[in-house]
C-alpha cells in the first residue's frame, strides 16, 4: 500500500467516525507521540522529542476543550487533564523519561476507561 493509499485510508477513518470513536483516536494519537518522545529522549534527539511531546499537550488541550460540562464528571476529567498536561509539560522542559512515563500512564488510564465505556454503551444499544 502506498503513501497516498494510507492517507486515504487514515482520512476515511476520521471522517466516518462517530465522536466516541475521534476521542479514542485522540487518545491514541498521545499515547503513540508520547512514545516516539520516549525513543527520541532514549536516542538524545531534543528537538523529536520536543515535537512529539508538543502534539500530545495538544491533543489533550483538544480533549479538555471538548468537554461536556453537562454532565458532572467533566470537572474529575478536567482535573486528570490538567495533570497530564503538565506533566507533558514538565517532560517536556526536563526531557525526563519518567515524568513522560508518569503523563503516558494516565493517557492510557483515561483511554482504556473510554474503551470500556464505548464497549458497555454499544452492549446497552444492542
Amino acid at each position: 500500500m502506498n503513501q497516498n493509499s494510507i492517507n486515504m485510508y487514515q482520512r476515511n477513518a476520521i471522517l466516518t467516525a462517530s465522536p466516541a470513536e475521534l476521542t479514542l483516536m485522540l487518545y491514541d494519537g498521545a499515547i503513540r507521540f508520547c512514545n516516539m518522545a520516549l525513543m527520541a529522549i532514549e536516542k538524545k534527539e531534543i528537538e523529536d522529542a520536543h515535537n512529539n511531546i508538543r502534539k500530545a499537550e495538544a491533543i489533550i488541550t483538544e480533549l479538555r476543550a471538548t468537554l461536556d460540562r453537562k454532565y458532572p464528571v467533566w470537572e474529575d476529567f478536567e482535573r486528570v487533564y490538567d495533570y497530564i498536561y503538565r506533566r507533558l509539560v514538565e517532560a517536556n522542559m526536563s526531557k525526563d523519561p519518567e515524568v513522560l512515563e508518569d503523563a503516558l500512564k494516565y493517557i492510557r488510564e483515561m483511554r482504556d476507561t473510554w474503551k470500556e465505556v464505548m464497549r458497555i454503551n454499544k452492549e446497552g444499544g444492542n
